[in-house]
């Protein structure tokens, strides 16, 4: 298992990071020892903890392919994390190898890992900023090389607004939909304490000992994160029902934790 804490002198790798714990919850090797401590605290609390990220990461590879059928030939990856297996350029390239693909994330692990992941891939980069600055990650020279915001995007918030805190979170996303051209695809996957209040409230505490604690929402808020857009069936759903193959389905669904949706910009 890798703990490159010698690699990267400026992170705490003492403070567990959500990115990290994901990773490390997928089979990644690209965590730290108190990001491994949390994620088994999480298990404590929620047994299914590693279905629920591999339901998101599945959850993740559909919306691509989805968005790819409506003709989205470029992703912009808010918060993608670190680059484990399954990530956005993966699933988009074994259909289609041109398509083009910016990954955002500001922890500097997730950043410098997804470097190296896309060296020498033409059609991919890595854009280290805070997904709250959405100006700032669309002037980034990578974005303004690899994207065409005049023709359709695929923006891709997939596990990554539950670390938002900010109660405008539906003006973030505005701001975001302001720079896309209609027919632009819009994916979210969210944490949700609605079904499972009392384990998820453990859940949070865990992550309240690390960098980004959790803020849920619940499905009935996803209105106000897809305003200007059509959601496409089925709709609000947790991740493993979102057109899903019967090996993917759970039971009960809220044992995945996670809702999720897609829709299109008008």
């Amino acid at each position: 298992m890798s703990d490159p804490t010698s690699e990267f002198v400026g992170v705490n790798h003492r403070v567990a990071n959500p990115a990290r714990i994901y990773d490390y919850g997928l089979g990644g090797d690209h965590n730290f020892a108190a990001d491994r401590e949390r994620f088994e605290m999480l298990e404590q609390v929620d047994p299914d903890a590693r279905l629920v990220v591999s339901a998101n990461r599945g959850f993740l590879r559909r919306a691509v392919r989805y968005c790819m059928q409506q003709g989205i030939t470029q992703f912009l990856d808010l918060g993608s994390g670190v680059p484990t297996v399954g990530n956005v350029h993966e699933a988009a390239h074994q259909i289609d190898p041109s398509v083009r693909v910016v990954y955002v994330d500001n922890e500097p692990v997730a950043a410098a890992h997804t470097r190296r992941l896309l060296r020498g891939l033409d059609n991919t980069a890595i854009v280290e900023e805070d997904l709250r600055n959405p100006e700032a990650i669309m002037s980034a020279p990578e974005t303004r090389e690899l994207l065409d915001f005049s023709k359709p995007v695929g923006l891709m918030m997939v596990a990554v607004l539950h670390w938002v805190a900010d109660a405008d979170v539906a003006g973030l996303l505005a701001r975001y939909r302001s720079f896309l051209a209609p027919g632009s695809m819009l994916a979210i996957s969210h944490l949700t304490d609605e079904h499972l209040p009392e384990q998820m409230g453990q859940v949070g505490e865990v992550f309240d000992e690390t960098t980004e604690p959790v803020t849920y929402r619940p499905q009935s808020q996803a209105d106000l994160l897809f305003e200007g857009c059509d959601l496409v069936s089925p709709g609000v759903v947790y991740t493993t029902e979102w057109r899903s193959e019967p090996h993917e389905a759970v039971h009960p669904p809220e044992r995945a934790k996670i809702w999720a949706a897609v829709g299109r910009l008008r």
